[in-house]
């Protein structure tokens, strides 16, 4: 599709806007970090005061009008020559001889000479913290500068100059100090903060490759967002929705996740899904078992599988034994209804991962677990399997291409791009496909474009809540209908 021109400018400030939402605290910090290096800067500074005196340079008296002409423009041209003069050493010590209480070393950097455009008047200006020593520095400057002149302009022979310099304003007294200038350099610390705040914000925006943005996970993969999960800073402590209240934003997330899971596939009756993501500490196990939960709650059969053979940690959540499971299941040792077990809270049935085996990739690409998929097929409505990571290992990869596609978890603000289009490439490889993806950990008002509404970080409790139950440990459901 070709944007119009207007469309495509409109696109670009959108963009730009995102960025100043998205990174308004580093432009912030920049700016007052340089605001405040200004006003250090002006607060401390030694205050200076200037005095200017003014010098007509004029030539001989010409006894014609041509000869008049051709006069001042001769001063006109030696003018920018008398500027020069001004700043020299040999004026600085004349002056400092004349005064006897000054260093010649530093005079030239208090004095400045500017030259009035097409005219022959030359303003000196002196610099000094005390104003009384800038006045008299300045008119003792003017008075060595015409001496200065009718030298250097007499020539050898002669006793009259062609040229000279008169003074026609003395010194002037200062009436306050030229610097340091509060509001111009508080305006300029300002102004320099916010360019090179937003400069930052931007190039940190373009440096920032993790996805952060439902952008980011179009450009990453053509799989739909099924849920985003807000980021709670109690999720550490108490992992498990069915320790929060039953009208809490992360319940509430979980419960849209559970809907818009139903629409996935919607003629097969019995679905088997892998919940996994590209790298550790994104949040796959945590989210499994909660979305497990919520299926079971929902009155729908669920099974969760704990396939992450090489870091269980999903029966842990529960509370479960773990210690006889799917790798017990896989060698034979042990029938399925014996391993199965039943959260009393929920209604969830859970598989455990049983003990880690030295091999976990042979295991998961075994007949026996095929066949296991298959009998679990049957029993469930839902299947949900924790595997591990896509790209530290291949056990995830291996289970999807079994099941009917994989959950991909991506954390807000530390999944990359690559990593996600890797974690998508891994999948194809082997005929698999993500039926859909979890953007996790997501600030807690939406950025950037994810919407608003129930599960997006915004709670619609009644007033009076009631108090979560406390979980309890599972126990086994040997003998019940799996």
């Amino acid at each position: 599709m070709t944007l119009h021109p207007d469309q495509e400018d409109f696109v670009e400030l959108r963009d730009y806007a995102r960025i100043l939402r998205r990174r308004w605290a580093l432009i912030v910090v920049v700016t007052a970090l340089v605001l405040g290096g200004a006003a250090l800067f002006t607060f401390t500074a030694t205050p200076q005061y200037a005095s200017s005196t003014s010098l007509y340079v004029s030539t001989s008296e010409a006894e014609s009008t041509s000869e008049s002409y051709q006069g001042g423009l001769l001063s006109q041209q030696k003018m920018a020559s008398f500027a020069k003069l001004a700043t020299t050493r040999r004026l600085a010590e004349t002056v400092a001889a004349d005064l006897g209480d000054v260093d010649a070393e530093e005079l030239p950097e208090k004095v400045s000479a500017e030259v009035e455009p097409e005219t022959v008047y030359l303003t000196l200006t002196v610099t000094d913290p005390d104003p009384a020593q800038a006045r008299r520095l300045a008119q003792t400057y003017a008075e060595a500068m015409t001496d200065l002149v009718r030298e250097v302009e007499t020539p050898d022979g002669e006793a009259v100059a062609p040229v000279s310099a008169t003074i026609v304003d003395s010194a002037s007294e200062p009436d306050g100090p030229v610097s340091p200038q509060p509001v111009r350099n508080l305006g300029l610390g300002l102004v320099l903060g916010l360019l090179l705040g937003v400069g930052l914000a931007v190039l940190r925006e373009v440096l920032d490759t993790s996805i952060s943005s439902l952008d980011d996970l179009d450009a990453a993969t053509d799989a739909p967002l099924l849920g985003t999960i807000a980021y709670d800073a109690s999720a550490r402590t108490r992992p498990l929705i069915t320790t929060l209240d039953s009208h809490a934003p992360r319940v509430e997330a979980f419960r849209v996740l559970r809907t818009n899971l139903q629409f996935v596939d919607v003629d097969v009756a019995s679905k088997i899904f892998v919940v996994t993501s590209a790298l550790p500490g994104e949040g796959k196990t945590t989210t499994s078992v909660n979305l497990a939960v919520t299926l079971a709650q929902a009155g729908t059969k669920t099974l969760l599988v704990e396939s992450d053979l090489r870091r269980p940690k999903a029966s842990g959540l529960l509370d479960i034994d773990h210690a006889v499971g799917v790798t017990t299941l896989l060698v034979g040792k042990v029938a399925l209804d014996d391993v199965i077990v039943r959260h009393d809270e929920t209604g969830l049935d859970v598989l455990p991962s049983g003990a880690i085996p030295p091999n976990p990739a042979e295991l998961l690409q075994s007949r026996a677990m095929n066949d296991l998929l298959a009998e679990l097929r049957n029993r469930y409505d839902v299947v949900v399997i924790d595997a591990p990571p896509l790209l530290p290992v291949t056990d995830a990869a291996l289970l999807a291409s079994q099941a009917d596609g994989a959950l991909l978890v991506v954390r807000h603000g530390k999944t990359s791009r690559d990593q996600l289009s890797q974690a998508v490439e891994r999948l194809a490889a082997v005929d698999a496909q993500p039926v859909g993806t979890v953007l996790n950990m997501t600030p807690s008002k939406t950025r950037g474009g994810y919407g608003y509404g129930y599960g997006y970080g915004y709670g619609y409790a009644p007033e009076l809540p009631t108090q979560a139950p406390r979980p309890k440990r599972g126990r086994r459901a040997k003998g019940d209908d799996a």
